[in-house]
């Protein structure tokens, strides 16, 4: 049987891909500007990615369990990255949806939607290798 422990290690993987994917397609639609297809889906992948952002901080602030010593200074530093990913990619989401509600997406207003995004994705890169670390380094879950 499947413990709530188990939710977390299975949903991580989901925004560090769907907001990695995202912003390389935004980033791809600066370079292919005639192909709308590049920025549509980095907006929808930004969704699903704050979803699933929102998904894994609450499965792992819910349920898993507090560390001592070095590994609980390395889980301190993951969950502060991820505070971090979670704030910035609800930022980013928010803003796109604003300025693709007012049609202005093709304004300079992109250019900071992208910049938000792009600190989501460095965030979940970083929390992303520090939950990697906790996992091999000291045999969190194994």
């Amino acid at each position: 049987m499947i413990s709530p422990a188990h939710f977390h290690p299975m949903l991580v993987h989901f925004p560090i891909a769907i907001i990695t994917i995202g912003f390389l397609a935004d980033l791809s639609s600066l370079f292919f500007k005639k192909e709308k297809c590049f920025s549509t889906m980095g907006y929808y992948l930004e969704i699903v990615g704050m979803l699933a952002a929102i998904a894994a901080y609450g499965t792992g602030y819910f349920f898993t369990g507090k560390l001592s010593g070095e590994a609980g200074l390395m889980r301190e530093r993951h969950v502060t990255f991820a505070l971090f990913t979670l704030i910035s990619i609800i930022l980013a989401t928010c803003f796109r949806i604003l300025i693709v509600s007012m049609k202005k997406e093709e304004t300079n207003l992109k250019f900071v939607s992208l910049g938000i995004f792009f600190l989501a994705f460095i965030f979940v890169s970083i929390t992303g290798y520090l939950g990697g670390s906790l996992v091999l380094d000291y045999l969190i879950g194994v």
